[in-house]
């Protein structure tokens, strides 16, 4: 099992002491400090606000700081936990999850998923609509994603849905990995949400379960593949881990036993946000500790 660290970049509130400057230095330390340390992946979350409320505290815009990070990492992998569909048309997002991956010599994940946070939206003049509808959105953008981001073909890509369209669309670059960025659909809806990712992801992520409910999870997860004769096994399974979550952020054997479960459960990697992170490295090394001690090799990329 592979382990990522969600970057700390103010949507927590984290960065309410700091200035910019201070900020974004602490974000890019934390980032090369991962990747020193042997973490498979470095994600930020889509976010405008700040979480649970919103605060005039920084938060960082994350197609902009991945493509930074991009140009100041080497191995590290760069992705969304998750991209809100709904901010942007979704021609624009192949567009530049592509860029990114090609400046960051084939190191970009897309995460995406529905949205949830509505005071978000409205405040940023885009209209809310309800998770039904939010979530019919996200099957078509990803219908024109994965046909944007297929490097296995020249052909422009057609589309034409109810909520989004694409007509003869160039994306120039293509992804440098073939056969294309790696998709994660992030999401806890058996209903809809894992029928997408089955359909369309090569990786599901799920949000906060703990060992327990991912393993009462991972039967559906493998019948929404076989109802569409798709191999489970092709479908990789992830889980965010939420820093206030039992374990996550306590040094120790709780942590220990916490990421030794989930290991157990052949799940494809974790990403997580670690209390303390704002403050510098020394909570990361705490925490590469913690997992190597649960038998998790983080050198293993």
């Amino acid at each position: 099992m592979k382990v990522g660290v969600v970057l700390p970049q103010g949507w927590m509130q984290e960065y309410r002491a700091h200035s910019s400057r201070e900020a974004w230095a602490n974000t890019v330390a934390v980032a090369q400090a991962a990747e020193r340390m042997g973490f498979e992946s470095v994600w930020m979350y889509d976010h405008f606000h700040t979480w649970p409320a919103p605060e005039d505290v920084i938060v960082f815009e994350p197609f902009v700081a991945l493509s930074a990070l991009a140009a100041l990492t080497e191995k590290v992998r760069l992705g969304h936990i998750v991209v809100c569909t709904g901010f942007r048309n979704p021609a624009l997002t192949a567009k530049m999850i592509s860029t990114l991956d090609v400046v960051s010599d084939g190191r970009a994940e897309l995460g995406i998923g529905a949205g949830w946070k509505q005071e978000e939206w409205e405040a940023f003049g885009y209209e809310y609509p309800s998770t039904r509808e939010r979530l019919a959105t996200l099957g078509e953008h990803l219908e024109i994603i994965t046909r944007m981001l297929d490097a296995t073909t020249d052909e422009r890509a057609t589309y034409q849905g109810q909520r989004a369209r694409v007509i003869g669309a160039v994306n120039q670059p293509k992804p440098l990995q073939y056969p294309r960025v790696p998709v994660m659909v992030g999401g806890n809806g058996p209903e809809v949400t894992w029928r997408l990712a089955a359909r369309h992801a090569d990786e599901l992520n799920l949000d906060g379960l703990d060992p327990a409910g991912v393993a009462e999870a991972l039967p559906l997860i493998h019948a929404r593949c076989e109802e569409i004769g798709r191999d489970p096994a092709s479908l990789k399974v992830s889980v965010h881990t939420w820093y206030r979550e039992p374990g996550v952020s306590d040094r120790g054997q709780q942590r220990v036993d916490l990421y030794g479960a989930y290991r157990e459960l052949g799940l494809s990697r974790v990403q997580s946000y670690v209390d303390g992170l704002a403050d510098g490295k020394d909570a990361l090394a705490a925490f590469a500790e913690d997992l190597q001690a649960a038998g998790i090799k983080l050198e293993d990329r």
